[in-house]
């Protein structure tokens, strides 16, 4: 989808209308593009006031709009991953709830990568990477979450297999060429998850939401095969990508990724505050 901008209604609306026709194209969840509730847009910190004005459309968990699509959510009987601007202590968190059939959020997960390099410097950036159980028609699935520049960190995806995710989801709103699609694709190989990315639509960004199966190996020392479920094209629709559980089960319970051979002994440096040249910004922070 493109997003409606600030006009919160337009966006409800227009999520309203896409989540159903999603349903009766058999989906058993609708995930949004980032921050659908202010349609990725922010404020310009040229114009005075303006980053007050916009963290003022922060909105609550039992806001009216995310209490639309939990009651949405119980009609269709399908869950929804909706994403908006959280309301929080100081500065607002970029989050996303995930709601089950019944309506209830099972998880709100806020970006820990924020792009302090830009606006985002704006934001309260989340501090963990949450799993869930997702009760589906289908059974249950683990879910997981990154948001946009958080798949540019593998430690991101890894942390989330570690915390046993099956599939991850993630809204986007970048512009997605070659290298950022195939950085999506390696998180689900080295992982053994499925993933799922929905981003804007052209204009507003350049479309290409796609997802990719876990499996690459369909037979054990046997031939690869491509693991892209689709990929979207420019314009605004509505897209499915079908995963198959058991077969990633049964793949993840044969293969040697994931965390089967891993050395964590070996890892420490991973998890070092200190920053080195060339890697040195005087707006980041830890």
């Amino acid at each position: 989808m493109t997003g409606c901008g600030t006009d919160r209604d337009a966006s409800l609306a227009k999520g309203d209308s896409f989540c159903r026709r999603a349903r009766a194209m058999g989906a058993d969840l609708a995930l949004f593009p980032e921050m659908w509730s202010v349609g990725m847009t922010y404020f310009d910190p040229m114009q005075e006031g303006g980053r007050k004005e916009w963290q003022a459309r922060a909105i609550s968990r039992d806001d009216p709009f995310i209490t639309h699509f939990r009651n949405l959510a119980v009609e269709l009987k399908m869950a929804i991953a909706l994403t908006y601007l959280e309301e929080w202590d100081g500065r607002p968190r970029n989050s996303v709830s995930l709601i089950d059939r019944h309506g209830e959020i099972v998880m709100t997960y806020a970006k820990a990568h924020t792009c302090e390099f830009d606006v985002e410097c704006a934001l309260t950036p989340g501090e963990s990477f949450p799993v869930c159980a997702l009760d589906t028609e289908q059974g249950d699935v683990r879910v997981g979450f990154m948001i946009c520049f958080d798949r540019e960190f593998p430690e991101a995806a890894r942390i989330l297999m570690l915390g046993g995710a099956e599939l991850i989801l993630t809204p986007n709103a970048c512009t997605l060429d070659e290298h950022r699609i195939g950085q999506f694709k390696a998180r689900a190989f080295e992982n053994m998850v499925g993933v799922a990315m929905t981003n804007y639509a052209a204009p507003q960004n350049n479309g290409h939401s796609v997802a990719y199966d876990a499996v690459a190996y369909p037979v054990s020392d046997g031939d690869a095969r491509d693991t892209l479920i689709i990929e979207a094209g420019e314009r605004e629709d509505v897209y499915l990508a079908t995963f198959d559980l058991d077969e990633i089960r049964a793949y993840r319970e044969r293969e040697s990724w994931g965390n089967a051979y891993r050395r964590p002994r070996l890892y420490g440096a991973l998890t070092a505050e200190e920053i080195e040249p060339p890697f040195i910004r005087t707006d980041a922070t830890r």
